[in-house]
């Protein structure tokens, strides 16, 4: 691989982790945010005041883990394996990158999800009573934290299996 290659894959690899670890910090301080408000609580049942501070951050999270997903999926290519032949001939590079990318979708998935129910949950201005939701912003955040490692790793993998002989 040249030079200059490496030079633009050390970068996308910082600009990855960068926007995941920023995610997953924002999705921790969401639930902060979220923490400081007043609670009643009843056996499994909840009342709390939303807190928009803790939307704001639970969907600017969101927003920036999406964003590194799609740099990652964009800049990384294609690492697909479409048939059990072509599974059993592929390099381990291409096998590995093909594991990865299914991983990195489940943590996006995941972290989207939980990072979305949090922020969705302190988006209206009424007190609301159900369920005890847990630490879902917080949860969405580690997953923003997880979800870089192997978005890196995905990155990585699939540029090292573009650049091997056939």
């Amino acid at each position: 691989m040249p030079r200059s290659r490496i030079g633009a894959a050390l970068l996308v690899c910082a600009v990855i982790l960068a926007l995941d670890i920023t995610a997953g910090i924002l999705g921790i301080q969401a639930q902060a945010a979220q923490n400081k408000t007043k609670q009643v609580r009843v056996l499994f049942i909840e009342c709390e005041q939303p807190v928009y501070k803790a939307y704001q951050l639970g969907l600017a999270a969101a927003v920036l883990l999406v964003v590194a997903h799609a740099v990652a999926n964009f800049l990384g290519g294609c690492a697909c394996i479409c048939s059990q032949m072509e599974f059993i001939r592929a390099s381990i590079n291409r096998k590995l990158a093909a594991t990865l990318i299914v991983l990195s979708w489940l943590a996006l998935i995941v972290g989207f999800s939980l990072l979305l129910a949090g922020a969705m949950s302190n988006s209206k201005s009424q007190t609301k009573c159900g369920f005890t939701h847990g630490h879902t912003l917080a949860l969405g955040g580690i997953l923003c934290f997880i979800h870089g490692g192997i978005t890196v790793a995905y990155y990585v993998t699939a540029n090292a299996a573009a650049y091997e002989l056939p």
